[in-house]
This record gives C-alpha cells, structure tokens and sequence, in this order.
C-alpha cells in the first residue's frame, strides 16, 4: 500500500517537474515523420543501458517518466533553436526533480531518497535518445548532448541567492565509475551533493550558508573540453554571486576521509580508464597534461582549514590530511613518491588524490580559483568507499548500503560547515 500511495503522489507532482514543452502523449514516438534510430552507435558508458538492472534503478528512483517521455519531447522540436531549448529546459528538469528527491521533497520509487544512481542512469538513457533521434532538418547532435549533460549536472540556473550574511559554499561531485566491475555502483560523493544543492545550513561558527553544487561526469574528454572550468568560473568571478569557499569531493580510500594537501598537474591512472572506456595517455613512468589546461604550476596547496576540519570531524569516519604526492624530482627521470609533498623543482606525476579525475578537477578548480580569487579556501575532499551491496548481483540496494551512503553524506556535509566559516 506504502508503494502504491508513494506511485500516485508521483504522478500527482510530475506536471510541476516536466518540462511544459511536452505535454502526456499516448504517442511514444512522437509526431507525425519523426524517426528514431535503434541502430545508432551508442558509446561504450551507453552501453551499459542495456543490463536490465539500470532501468530498474530509473523507475525505483521515480524517473522513469523522464526517459519514457524525452524522445517525444526531442520530435516536438522543428528547428536547431528550438531542440537546443528543449534539451536545456529537460536536462534543468531532471536535476531539479533529482535534488529534490535526494532531498527528501519529491515522493517515488522504493530506493532511498540520497541513492545517486537514478540520476545517472536516467541521464544516460536521455542522451542514448539524442543519439538515437532522427530530426528532418540538421543538428548538432554533439553540441545538443553537451547542453543537456551541462543543465542535468546542475551547472545551468543553479546560482545562489542573493542574501545578506549569508556564507555560500560550492561542491562538486562525481557520478559512479568502475560499472564493468560492479554496475550497480553508487558515488558517495554525487549522492551527499544532491543532497545540499541549494540547502542552507549553520556553519561551524553558528553563520548561516547556502551550498550549491554540480555532479560531474568520469570522462576525460568532458575535462578536455572545459566542463570544470564552465561550473566553476561564475562561483570563483568576483560579484554579489561568488563563492566563499570551494570544494570538490570525489569517492576516495577504505573506510576514511582525507583532505588532499597537493593537486597535481598531471595525469597518471592508465591502464585505469574512464567510464566510456577511454585511457588518458599518462602513466606513472610517462605522466601527461590534460588538453586544454591553462598554465600553472606542477603542484598547488590546497587552502582549505585543513586543521579546523580534521580536529573538529571524526565521526563515524576519520578524517585525515593526505600529504603524499608522486614527483619526478628536478633533473630527473624516475617516479618518487613522497610522503611530505613535492621538492622544489619537481614534475607532478600524481596529488594525493591520484593521478586521475578526482585529482583533476582539484587541480583544474583550484587553477581556476588562483586566477580569478586566490584569497578564496579551496582543495579536495576524497570520501570513503561506498560499501554494503548485498551479495545478490540481482539487490539493487540493502540496508547496509543505504546507512553507509547517508553516513557518508552526513559527514561531507559536517566537513563543509567547518570549511565555509569565515577565516
């Protein structure tokens, strides 16, 4: 019966969250001479739709209707402008109803409202039916998916409000990864960024603060073309709408958080690829610098009250400064790793955060963040593993998981109340 009352007051609210530009149609395909396509490539991250366990964490999540109802949305486009709107005004959509879910203020599905994966995986399936449209007039697909990925992240009209004395804080985190090993994987990180998005909450010092945040994906290629620097260049740009402390979170070590002391320039991880199955070209003996990365140094320091966090936030997880960096030191050739940070002089192989995306978007923030407001705290925060999937590859969730991924969230959350404070 709970599920029942939970599916009625579901379809109840779906008006209010769907886009306006399409309205119930008993035609799934759409308008007359719409085409889709069943055989249109899809990429190796869109691939995965195809185990039947994904759908399911869609329409236990309560977003079902977003991916039934999108290709019908993409027919009632007749022109580029107008497709380009629909994709903003859906993708704004999907994250506004998936930060509203997190947040306990939208009703559906059985799965717990911080679970990240319905996010994921509806958004996924949206962009396989951009693939797969068929429009009578030419479109930048591409171009179409990268404005949909930016508004479903959270990186379109999700600024802060404009409120006297009050501190604003913004985060980062990242979908799952790692689903060819286990693809019912969650991140910690993405799930505690929902979240907060737009919640206000008392910092350490008793002030008031607003957190907003965006979910970024695990593919290099979004990193290449600018998508860390195009959410958070209008937080770090001087004016009434900039931030007061910055902070990616990605899920990081066993059973701990740290706090990254050095973000380092390279890329390292290969033979580890992203989640479309691409390789970065860096290794630990022949690390490389990302395409597109604007000029800085090999190492940068995280600003972040490293001592504030880690002598006020230990519970239920320890929280720890990670000091450890991997450098090829001045004039030579070979990996050292070294347990204090860099020597002077030194090429970055690796931060503490790896030599992977979560050290990117580290470093490539934090950049960004000594370009436009250096005076601004900013750094890294690496969760623990999310663990608890029940042994059945078919359990899409348990209890175990669940406590750990709101036990983690909890606890991100208390990290940025010491954070934001005013130093």
């Amino acid at each position: 019966m709970m599920l029942l009352r939970r599916a009625a007051s579901a379809a109840a609210l779906l008006a209010t969250v769907l886009p306006l530009s399409v309205a119930p149609s008993a035609h799934a395909a759409g308008p007359d001479g719409c085409r889709t396509s069943a055989s249109a490539p899809l990429d190796a991250e869109q691939a995965r739709l195809a185990d039947p366990r994904t759908a399911a964490l869609v329409e236990r999540g309560g977003l079902g209707d977003f991916v039934r109802r999108f290709p019908a949305g993409l027919c009632s486009a007749r022109t580029p402008a107008e497709a380009g709107r629909l994709a903003d005004s859906w993708g704004e959509s999907l994250w506004q109803a998936s930060v509203r879910r997190a947040q306990g203020q939208r009703p559906g599905g059985d799965l717990a409202p911080g679970d990240d994966r319905p996010l994921y995986w509806a958004r996924l399936a949206m962009t396989a039916a951009i693939a797969r449209w068929q429009p009578e007039f030419a479109v930048d697909r591409a171009a179409l998916r990268a404005r949909f990925e930016d508004a479903s992240r959270g990186l379109v009209n999700n600024a802060f409000r404009a409120a006297p004395g009050v501190r604003r804080v913004f985060v980062s985190g990242f979908d799952p990864f790692g689903l060819d090993a286990e693809i019912r994987r969650a991140n910690p990180s993405g799930s505690a960024v929902l979240q907060l998005n737009g919640r206000r909450v008392t910092l350490a010092d008793g002030s008031p603060a607003e957190i907003r945040a965006v979910v970024l994906p695990v593919r290099y290629a979004d990193f290449d073309a600018g998508m860390v620097e195009r959410a958070f260049a209008p937080r770090l740009a001087a004016g009434p709408a900039q931030a007061h402390a910055v902070t990616t979170v990605s899920q990081g070590y066993p059973g701990k958080f740290t706090l990254e002391a050095w973000a380092g320039r390279a890329r390292s991880a290969d033979p580890y690829p992203d989640n479309r199955q691409v390789l970065s070209g860096g290794t630990r003996e022949r690390p490389v610098t990302a395409p597109g990365m604007g000029p800085g140094p090999e190492f940068i320091p995280t600003t972040l009250p490293a001592d504030a966090v880690t002598d006020a936030v230990q519970s239920p997880y320890p929280v720890l400064l990670n000091t450890a960096v991997t450098e090829i030191p001045a004039g030579g050739t070979t990996p050292v790793d070294r347990a204090e940070g860099p020597t002077p002089g030194s090429r970055a192989v690796a931060g503490g955060g790896g030599g992977y995306l979560s050290n990117e978007v580290a470093y490539r923030s934090n950049r960004l963040r000594g370009e436009l407001a250096p005076q601004l705290p900013g750094g890294h925060l690496h969760t623990p593993v999310l663990t608890g999937l029940p042994a059945d590859p078919q359990q899409l969730t348990g209890p175990e998981f669940e406590r750990n991924e709101s036990a983690i969230a909890a606890e991100v959350r208390a990290v940025l109340e010491h954070v934001g404070v005013r130093r």
